[in-house]
């Protein structure tokens, strides 16, 4: 019996060490100084904008703080930006609109809270580090680890608020241009030099 070898005949398959999609992910990552900066001051003037509409809504600008808390939403969403562009370009490369859209979102959430509460957090420390113990002693570094982890709790509980009256809108526009500019199509494939 002579049982012929059938022949593939669809695209050749790839080596399973091929890592063409990553290094394409890698460079659809890659910002420009534009969208790093314009992006960074509208999303952070964005952040801004919410954490006063925050402080005149709950307690109508009464606080000596009001400067300093829209200080920190506006830096700690810009520092954020560039983070989570890379990321969503990088998490959304080839993917459709609607999956664009959930990156971006979730992109923007995470590393706008993440970032700020760790600004929140080193402000929390450096003020309570005059009651700290000896630096880099065992005291010191269970002040730190518990100090830092205080002002994390407290920024989730007390300072998620200031993005919620504007914030959650911006989120979703942000998200909405996101999405928007990004493309599904897939690009020429890049081809090695030998």
């Amino acid at each position: 019996m002579n049982n012929p070898v059938k022949r593939h005949k669809g695209p050749t398959p790839k080596p399973a060490n091929d890592n063409s999609n990553l290094r394409d992910r890698f460079e659809a990552a890659r910002l420009e100084w534009r969208d790093v900066v314009y992006g960074s001051i509208g999303w952070g003037a964005a952040m801004a904008l919410s954490a006063q509409a925050w402080l005149w809504l709950s307690m109508g600008a009464v606080t000596s703080h009001y400067w300093n808390l829209t200080a920190l939403a506006f830096c700690g969403a810009a520092l954020a930006w560039p983070m989570s562009l890379a990321a969503f370009r990088f998490i959304a490369f080839r993917r459709a609109r609607e999956a664009a859209f959930a990156t971006a979102f979730i992109c923007l959430t995470v590393f706008t809270i993440g970032v700020t509460s760790l600004m929140f957090a080193i402000v929390y420390r450096n003020f309570y580090a005059q009651w700290h113990g000896d630096t880099f002693t065992k005291l010191w570094l269970y002040q730190l680890v518990f100090t830092t982890a205080s002002a994390l709790y407290q920024f989730a509980v007390q300072g998620v608020r200031l993005y919620l009256p504007l914030g959650v809108i911006f989120l979703f526009g942000a998200s909405y241009l996101l999405a928007s500019r990004h493309s599904a199509a897939k690009p020429a494939k890049t081809v090695p030099i030998a």
